[in-house]
């Protein structure tokens, strides 16, 4: 039995595919409502799979994503998302997503996903296009490392250095080289420049 945990900030969204998934035969191990509860709870319950929403307050799905596909490897992450532009897309995927789903899409589609990616192979609404991290059309968010994503993610959120290297388990001066590095890389010059790039490039601010 497949074991599932939903991540979305709207109850009566979890509550309804709670009852979707069990129908189908799969078990629900947890169900959450931030990224932060997200990393905690898969840490502990080990999933199948997480069903995750991108726009969530205290820590967004992208970042959810990163960590949980750092500590908990074999655990698939589905994104289940309203956002269908490429870039969303791209910074899922980069982060570690084998699947993406779009909210309006029939709730057979999340059924598929969830089934292919515990099979070995990723899954890309229909809607979207076949889209992976390797093909089509890059944003210029495509060429930062894990570590540096991980940084911009941060700043996007408002943390300042010193949050962001408690939360990452760094310096506080590494993670102003990785802000001087991001700007140098984006070609921009100060950190507000740096955030509407990001935004407008996928990631997600909080809230």
């Amino acid at each position: 039995m497949t074991r599932v945990l939903l991540v979305d900030d709207h109850a009566m969204m979890r509550e309804g595919l709670s009852v979707l998934l069990t129908g189908a035969g799969m078990e629900i191990v947890g169900s959450v409502g931030n990224g932060h509860d997200a990393v905690r709870v898969a840490s502990v319950t080990l999933p199948d799979v997480v069903v995750m929403d991108l726009s969530m307050p205290e820590m967004n799905g992208i970042e959810a994503t990163r960590e949980i596909c750092m500590r908990t490897p074999a655990t698939q992450v589905v994104v289940l998302s309203m956002h269908s532009n490429r870039e969303h897309v791209y910074q899922a995927l980069n982060a570690g997503a084998t699947g993406y789903v779009l909210k309006d899409a029939a709730s057979a589609e999340l059924v598929k996903a969830i089934r292919a990616v515990c099979a070995g192979r990723r899954y890309v609404s229909p809607a979207i296009g076949a889209l992976s991290a390797s093909s089509g059309q890059r944003g210029p968010l495509d060429s930062l490392s894990a570590r540096e994503g991980q940084v911009l993610q941060l700043v996007v959120e408002g943390r300042t250095s010193a949050e962001i290297a408690q939360a990452i388990h760094l310096s506080k001066t590494s993670v102003d080289t990785y802000r001087s590095r991001l700007m140098k890389k984006l070609g921009v010059s100060d950190v507000a420049s740096l955030v509407k790039l990001a935004v407008q490039h996928g990631l997600t601010p909080p809230g």
